[in-house]
This record gives structure tokens, sequence and C-alpha cells, in this order.
């Protein structure tokens, strides 16, 4: 297979981090060759790590699709809001795409994207990784295996994990739905994704109940201050004090959030940024909307049922779920990277031990980039496991399920992709 090119437009730590990272530990199957970044030390960063040309180094995505044609596929990489027009152009430009997810926080425009991957041949392709995960594939080979008869019912926990919350869904880029999307939306597509893929079946219907409930001014303890390192009163007991939050923790994680906060990773520069930048801030005195908790209830047209839970109060991160089938049942922790399949027949469980990595979504962020450079170097003669087209559905799972969060009713999907094809 000849080594793909690609040009990456947004810098960040999905863009750069996750997925490109791929280039440099596999750089016989993928060249970067162009980077659009609007942050100035990111876009050098990124020219510098992957040896891209001056010449090819752009400020803006506009600015980069404007000109001509510079490599096989590119990766659209920025905030929820910015996805629609630059993959568009993208594909009229003749470009491979992949889009990280969400695919917009408009359902409309999800629907528009899902038509245009059907107009131009391309490979158009979304960030659902948890379907690369050894572990997903795993779940998903025992179901087709009939390894618990016909699949029933699935219970699936997100644990946000409360610290993850307070970074990304209180101080961070997706706190707020005005400015990004909601919460089932930037954080829960990929659930609906994954579920969707495991019920192997439409889903029908959709019900949901949710709040932003403990994030808010009212739950400030007395005296806590608009910034951490203003003299808060709670900060040893508080559990998302910045400092506490960004400075103590050594795992990758840590190391990971320390560069979001700041482009200076060291010691002194996530101190400075958090004197009064947007990750210094108390959790209580945000200008956060999205929830901290929901549920969601969702049914498929071959009858399987799902209750899904989403919430921020955990002290794991991770996914839990328990599939019921009518020959057995399996419980399955992606945090602790096990499987339990139990046989109503025999009485036996036996125990499957994944040993995926924890980072990247369980290995799911270098699985999606291996798999779309395989499909662009097929000149998109296959769709792929997520298809822009593919992924309309769940996204719209997502987009229904906080419809009836708002509205207290439950969610037809059929009427609900009617209402939306009659406004594109």
């Amino acid at each position: 297979m000849a080594t793909i090119t690609a040009v990456l437009i947004g810098a960040g730590q999905r863009g750069a981090d996750a997925y490109a990272s791929y280039a440099l530990d596999y750089p016989d199957e993928v060249k970067f060759v162009a980077i659009a970044e609007i942050d100035p030390i990111r876009r050098i960063r990124f020219q510098q790590t992957h040896g891209i040309a001056d010449t090819n180094v752009y400020e803006s995505w506009e600015l980069l699709l404007d000109g001509p044609k510079l490599a096989d596929a590119v990766l659209i990489c920025t905030q929820d809001q910015m996805h629609f027009e630059p993959a568009i152009r993208a594909l009229e430009k003749g470009y491979h795409v992949l889009l990280e997810k969400p695919m917009s926080p408009s359902p409309t425009e999800c629907v528009q994207m899902g038509e245009y991957a059907e107009t131009y041949k391309r490979v158009f392709s979304i960030c659902h990784v948890l379907r690369y995960t050894e572990f997903y594939k795993k779940l998903k080979q025992l179901l087709v295996d009939g390894a618990i008869g016909r699949l029933i019912s699935i219970q699936h926990t997100e644990n946000v994990e409360h610290r993850h919350q307070a970074h990304s869904f209180v101080r961070g880029n997706w706190r707020n739905s005005d400015i990004s999307s909601p919460m089932i939306l930037a954080k829960s597509c990929h659930d609906m994704d994954i579920l969707l893929w495991l019920a192997d079946a439409e889903c029908t219907k959709v019900s949901s109940f949710g709040a932003l409930t403990h994030f808010r001014a009212e739950s400030a303890p007395e005296g806590a201050p608009l910034y951490c390192l203003d003299g808060c009163p709670v900060q040893n007991e508080c559990p998302y004090y910045a400092p506490k939050m960004y400075l103590d923790r050594e795992d990758w994680v840590g190391s990971m959030l320390r560069k979001v906060v700041s482009n200076d990773d060291g010691r002194e520069g996530v101190l400075q940024a958090l004197k009064d930048g947007p990750y210094g801030r108390c959790v209580y005195h945000c200008d956060n909307n999205v929830v901290d908790h929901q549920v969601v209830n969702l049914e498929f047209a071959n009858e399987v049922t799902v209750a899904f839970t989403m919430c921020a109060f955990t002290k794991e991160g991770g996914r839990s779920m328990k599939l019921m089938g009518t020959g057995g049942q399996i419980r399955a922790d992606m945090e602790k990277n096990v499987i339990e399949v139990s046989n109503f027949i025999t009485g036996e469980t036996r125990t499957i031990e994944m040993n995926a990595p924890l980072d990247g979504h369980g290995g799911g962020d270098h699985g999606i980039m291996r798999e779309f450079i395989r499909l662009v170097s097929r000149d998109g003669e296959e769709a792929g496991l997520t298809s822009a087209r593919a992924s309309v559905q769940s996204h719209l799972m997502a987009f229904a399920a906080e419809k009836s969060r708002l509205e207290s009713q439950i969610i037809r999907i059929d009427d609900y992709f009617k209402e939306l094809k009659g406004k594109v």
C-alpha cells in the first residue's frame, strides 16, 4: 500500500495528538503535508513535528481549501460548530474526509452531510472510534456468534468521571450548548453510535430525562471566588480545585490535560494559565449549561430495548454495559478490560480479559486512523464502519433524546427525520 498524504484542519488535542500522531508511529502509511490552525503556537508545533513546508502552513481552513488540492485526505478536527462548511468544501475539492464527532450541532446539517456522502464518491468517515476498539469489536462478534442467543435488552452506563466533567463540560470547550453541542451529542454520540451498532436495527423511539443539577452557582461553597487561585477558602476540600486537578495528577490523563490548559505545559506555564484562563475558573461560577446527568430509553425496530445512563458523578471513567439475550448475558466493563459471558443452559460464566490499551479510547483513536487509511488507499470503494451516511441515524438518536428531554415527550425517529428533511 502506497503512503497516503493528508492535511489537518485543527491541531488541538484530538487532531494533533489523538489522530495525527498515528503518522509518527507509521510514517510508511500516512504523511501530513499541510496544516490549518488558528493558534500560532500549535500551528508551528505541528509543522515542526511533521516536517511540513512553510508554503503549506495556513492560519485558517478557508485559506487552505481556497487553494489547490494538496493531499489525498483531510482530517477536520475543529470545534463542533465549525465542522459542516469545511467538510462540504473538502468533499467538493476532491478530498477524502475524516471528521471529528459530532458531525454538527445542527440536525439538518447532519442530514445534509449524509446526502453529500452519497453525492460525492469519496471516503467520508466520522470519528466514532469505539467501533474500532478491540473491546467493542469483541462484544459485536459475541452477539453475531449467538453467544447469548437473541439480543433482547441493553443496560449501558457512561461514567463520565467527576473531573472529566469539570474539565470538558463545565470549564472547557463543550460546557455550553449555545457555543458547542448538548451533552448527549458532544459526549454521548459515541454511545448512541455503539448502541445502534450492537442493536443491529434502526432506532424507532426515544425518550429522555436529565438536568444540570450540581455545577451551578447555587452549589458554590460560601466565599468561593470566581477563580480558584483567588484565595478559595475550600481549596483543600474541593475535588475540582484547579491546581490540584491539573498539576497534581501525574498519569497520562494529567499530562494530556496540562497540554490543553496551556501551550506551555510546565508547572509555571499551567499556573499562569489558571490565574485567569477558563480552566482556572470555579466550577460553580462558569457559563456552562449542559446537563451533568441524563438517562435515555431507546427502542429499535427488532424490539431490542436500551436503558442508557450518563452521569458526571463517578470516581471511575469509561463505559460499562450489560447485554441480555434469550440464551445468556454479557457483563462488560471497558475500564477494567473485562467481558463476562454467562450461558443459561450450562450455568457457566467465562471471563475474557481484553488487555486493550486504556488510553486513546481503548485503542480506537489509532484504530480508526488505520481503517481510514485503508479506505482511502482503495479510493472510496468501501464506505467503512462509520461513514457519514451511517452516522446520521446515531446523531438523530442524540438529537431526539435532547428534544425529548426538553419537551417531555417520546420522539418517533421516522417522524423526526421527516420533519428535518422538510427543512433541508
